[in-house]
């Protein structure tokens, strides 16, 4: 059975940083990411990485957030600095395995990441 295990959302201050971790169980996977939604606005990418380590990142937090990725342990990590008023959401962890054509997504139960301005 697939668990995703989120922690280290909270509070912060604009400008500070938060590191989110999303610890999976059950079997491994091709592709782990980082997910978020604002109140009122669809669920957006934020970034994923790969087993082999290639990360893909939404242009808004370019330069701004890390995601890493520790297979041994199955977790994810998103390290997310100079935090904006606009970064507050809901994040949600992702855990996808690929069979050919055919993707199947995992979610974690979201942390909610507040940044006051």
């Amino acid at each position: 059975q697939v668990q995703l295990v989120e922690s280290g959302g909270g509070l912060v201050q604009a400008g500070g940083s938060l590191r989110l971790s999303c610890a999976a169980s059950g079997r491994s996977f091709n592709v782990m990411g980082w997910y978020r939604q604002a109140p009122q606005k669809q669920r957006e990418l934020v970034a994923t990485i790969t087993s082999g380590g290639s990360t893909n990142y939404a242009d808004s937090v370019k330069g701004r957030f890390t995601i890493s990725r520790d297979n041994a342990k199955n977790t994810v990590y998103l390290q997310m600095n100079s935090l904006k008023s606009e970064d507050t959401a809901v994040y949600y962890c992702n855990a996808r395995v690929v069979v050919g054509t055919i993707n199947y997504d995992y979610w974690g139960q979201g942390t909610q990441v507040t940044v006051s301005s």
